[in-house]
């Protein structure tokens, strides 16, 4: 078993009640619980900045009646399909279309798929989740 050390922090009586307030909005049962997640999520965003092996998703929504898209869309995930893992296509209406794609590699490396496919004339929407591989993380 991993062991467990207790530190404490001093916070202002303003900022300690806006954190409280956001585990009771989050629902978590205590603060070290919240403060874990708020570490952890401050850990993942450096390991995209040191270019470490990560993962991620792209989701963005289009107009799938934008002459040549879908074709523009289909030859960028061609040119990087060894970072792109899976995907899933949704029609939202008549004209819209939203992907996700489950992206691997290197930060630098997942962060130029999303702006290519992000940057194309007719992706009404764009955005890149960075989330991490798991390893090292307690």
């Amino acid at each position: 078993m991993k062991k467990l050390v207790r530190f404490g922090v001093s916070l202002d009586h303003q900022l300690l009640d806006a954190f409280d307030q956001h585990i009771e909005r989050r629902k978590y049962t205590n603060r070290s619980e919240a403060l874990r997640d708020l570490i952890r999520d401050n850990l993942v965003g450096q390991e995209w900045d040191q270019n470490k092996e990560t993962v991620g998703t792209i989701t963005f929504v289009y107009d799938h009646h934008v002459r040549d898209l879908t074709g523009k869309l289909t030859h960028i995930q061609h040119d990087f399909q060894g970072h792109i893992m899976a995907g899933m296509h949704v029609h939202l209406d008549h004209d819209h279309c939203l992907e996700v794609l489950v992206v691997k590699g290197k930060g630098s490396e997942i962060r130029k798929v999303a702006d290519a496919l992000i940057t194309v004339k007719g992706v009404k929407h764009g955005k890149l989740t960075m989330t991490t591989t798991g390893k090292g993380l307690s």
